[in-house]
């Protein structure tokens, strides 16, 4: 099958909606072209992937989650962007490429794929050599994956949350871990372990993300234990500290207010105390808007 036929009954996804998707949207709202938001050098991921430039953002509009606190929403629920062509996803690869990224950094990629792969192919046939993250919610399906093999050298999960009731009221997904815990194992199984070059960047490996959430410290920790027992050291950890209550987290008496102090330093103390030690801690200060990238449709067009 080629990778374009898989648009023909999407099911990329958990949501699995088995859409044509020449024809209509499915729950993620993507369509068969490839809509991008935002192209940029960004200076604010982990410092593994960012190098002396930046990682090279690709920033694709509309998600598979419905994150009520999503901080991207203008892109994720709204599909704000650009629809562009395969053959410039592939330019774009390369003039981040030669832009000097440390990394093509993939952001939320899931329901383009079959797009993303076909332009790889033909960026690497023009010299396209930087190493490929897949920075995804972690809301993936095994077989999605499997797809990735040979394309993807680092993946960017994260792992949001451990219980049921969290993901259905906040994300609408009340099958997150089962589908996100089994995806992350295919990602370690299918990349190794964490690979390092001689200047600290990240250049195989799983990197799991956690954001710490108002009200769920317990939670976060439970998600730690899990990682700790199912992998150890063999992944690289990341907990963030940034969240703030956008958008529509003023629905949600628990999680309408900032994270304190006690409850994230709490989760990173837990860490350290299961032997974590490549782990990420955030400064307090991420937790603020200005950190939000303006998606501008910046380096999209050319």
């Amino acid at each position: 099958m080629r990778l374009i036929d898989l648009m023909r009954k999407c099911e990329l996804c958990p949501r699995r909606c088995g859409v044509d998707r020449r024809r209509q949207r499915g729950f993620c709202g993507a369509g068969e072209a490839v809509r991008v938001a935002l192209v940029s050098l960004h200076p604010w991921e982990e410092p593994c992937l960012t190098g002396e430039k930046g990682a090279g953002t690709v920033f694709f509009s509309h998600c598979n989650l419905r994150c009520c606190f999503c901080q991207n929403h203008e892109i994720s629920h709204e599909g704000k962007g650009v629809e562009i062509s395969m053959e410039r996803l592939a330019a774009i690869f390369m003039e981040q490429q030669e832009r000097g990224a440390a990394t093509l950094d993939l952001v939320t990629p899931t329901h383009y794929v079959p797009q993303i792969l076909t332009a790889l192919s033909t960026a690497k046939k023009s010299g396209f050599s930087l190493p490929v993250v897949y920075n995804s919610n972690g809301y993936e399906t095994v077989e999605t994956v499997d797809l990735l093999k040979g394309a993807v050298d680092v993946f960017l999960p994260d792992l949001k949350y451990w219980w049921q009731e969290s993901a259905g009221e906040y994300s609408g997904a009340p099958d997150y871990f089962e589908a996100a815990s089994q995806a992350i194992c295919r990602m370690v199984e299918q990349a190794g372990p964490v690979q390092l070059d001689s200047s600290g960047g990240l250049r195989r490996g799983v990197l799991v993300r956690h954001l710490v959430l108002p009200g769920h410290r317990r939670e976060s920790m439970e998600l730690l234990d899990w990682l700790w027992d199912t992998f150890g050291e063999r992944i690289y950890l990341s907990l963030m500290s940034q969240y703030t209550p956008m958008y529509r987290a003023g629905e949600h008496k628990k999680i309408n207010r900032r994270l304190t102090t006690f409850e994230y330093e709490s989760v990173v103390e837990h860490a350290a105390e299961l032997g974590f030690t490549h782990c990420y801690i955030q400064e307090r200060r991420a937790a603020s808007e200005e950190y939000v990238p303006v998606f501008d449709g910046s380096g999209v067009q050319g």
